[in-house]
């Protein structure tokens, strides 16, 4: 199915986009031992150069060339041209999933084991590489007395007053939030009823403040804008090192997977198979995993081993002892996200 949302997401800047293509060294005319890299530029992708790319090149001998932002669009713009020069790119998988085998190549390598790794986190064309959570936070300076503690306090502006932050992207872990602080069980969030998760959001709807990027929320949280905050892991983990008091709240918190995926027509296919497998070993995995925070993608990796900061640890929600943790739906946002950001962008000028 074609997502006529997303076709008109990466259709922005296209042009651009295959003018850029078109200038680049393609995958075929660079080195047989080079990768191309395509990720969020900053200290993530810093992160991963040290934890995961830097191991490869110490075995194979392999290179790699980094480029930012990873944008769907310019996938998009290259292999209408013919001419990919991305072997690797860290985006969301929601495009893999949407056009499999269309933009993305399938992943066939023996060593892609997904039996490794958590159920519902794989499809035919992304693996997960870490985890993280879309995590519920408040600032403790502005609660002295009682604090929230579950997930319906977020929705509860009388007794926790002020405004809620949260990323304007619908799949940010703020509908399934809704639905369980309306009475839903979380193992009945699936298939997500969109209207009623908006009828609960109408409640709060004045206390919404909808932040246009995670670096916005970070700021938002520190200058004390907020009092409660939804965002992701590494977010929250820089938030608080910022300066902003946040304790995060472990009753219901949905969960999600980063992804490496490789654009369709790549001429180092096998190569980028191979550096992506060693991506998600044990070892690599937990050395992610200590720089930035998130959680190894692979069970067979024990989180308690992890050395984490005290930081890290208390916006971790994979550790034990969390609450109730769900799992992002991947096939459902597939199909169902262009429907969802429509309607998003609708309600919240209604």
């Amino acid at each position: 199915m074609r997502h006529n949302q997303l076709l008109a997401l990466m259709a922005t800047g296209a042009l651009l986009a295959a003018t850029a293509a078109c200038g680049a060294n393609s995958s075929t005319d660079a080195n047989a031992n080079t990768l191309t890299w395509a990720s969020t530029g900053g200290q993530f992708q810093e992160d991963e150069k040290k934890a995961l790319q830097e191991p490869f090149t110490a075995k194979t001998g392999t290179k790699f060339v980094n480029v930012s932002p990873a944008d769907a669009a310019q996938v998009k713009a290259m292999v209408a041209s013919g001419n990919t020069s991305w072997d690797l790119a860290n985006m969301s998988w929601i495009y893999a999933g949407a056009y499999c085998g269309e933009l993305y190549e399938k992943l066939d390598d023996p060593k892609l084991d997904r039996s490794k790794f958590p159920p519902g986190t794989t499809h035919d064309c992304f693996v997960p590489t870490y985890r993280y959570a879309n995590v519920f936070s408040y600032n403790a300076d502005m609660f002295k007395g009682e604090a929230p503690s579950k997930i319906a306090d977020f929705f509860d502006v009388e007794r926790f007053p002020g405004k809620r932050i949260v990323h304007d992207y619908p799949k940010s872990g703020l509908l399934e939030a809704a639905l369980v602080a309306d009475g839903v069980a979380p193992d009945k969030v699936y298939p997500l009823d969109l209207e009623r998760a908006l009828r609960k959001l109408d409640t709060i709807k004045s206390s919404l403040v909808f932040a246009p990027s995670y670096g916005a929320i970070q700021q938002m949280m520190v200058d004390k804008q907020g009092s409660m905050v939804l965002t992701v892991t590494a977010r929250s983990i820089v938030t608080a090192q910022s300066g902003a008091n946040l304790k995060a709240v472990w009753d219901f918190t949905t969960v999600d997977i980063g992804a490496l995926v490789i654009p369709k027509g790549t001429a180092n296919k096998a190569l980028a198979q191979q550096a992506l497998a060693f991506t998600t070993e044990p070892a690599q995995a937990t050395a992610y995993a200590k720089l930035t925070g998130t959680a190894p993608a692979r069970t067979d990796v024990d989180i308690t081993s992890i050395g984490y900061s005290d930081v890290q640890k208390n916006f971790n929600a994979f550790l034990p002892d969390r609450g109730t943790l769900l799992e992002q739906d991947k096939p459902w946002w597939i199909e169902n996200t262009d429907m969802v950001t429509k309607r998003w962008t609708s309600w919240k000028v209604s």
